[in-house]
């Protein structure tokens, strides 16, 4: 069964340590940032794919909570 428009996957994205960065990357030929967001340890941002965003980039040490499971990403160095 296909959802309806309004109702887009979301993700919930934690900190897990300060400086956690989310970015939203936008649909269509050319791909760009449009959004970001710096989270500290322990903050929680609850994001949505919609008809703008196509991709969310996450940098740092944070837990990413999805439909189909969950992701660890890591500190680069």
């Amino acid at each position: 069964m296909k959802k309806p428009n309004n109702q887009n996957e979301y993700v919930v994205i934690k900190a897990i340590e300060n400086g956690v960065n989310v970015m939203g990357l936008t649909r269509g030929t050319d791909t760009r940032f449009h959004h970001a967001e710096k989270l500290d340890q322990g903050e929680v941002l609850i994001a949505q794919f919609t008809e703008h965003t196509s991709a969310i980039k996450v940098r740092g040490n944070a837990k990413i909570f999805t439909a189909f499971g969950e992701v660890d990403s890591e500190k680069s160095n």
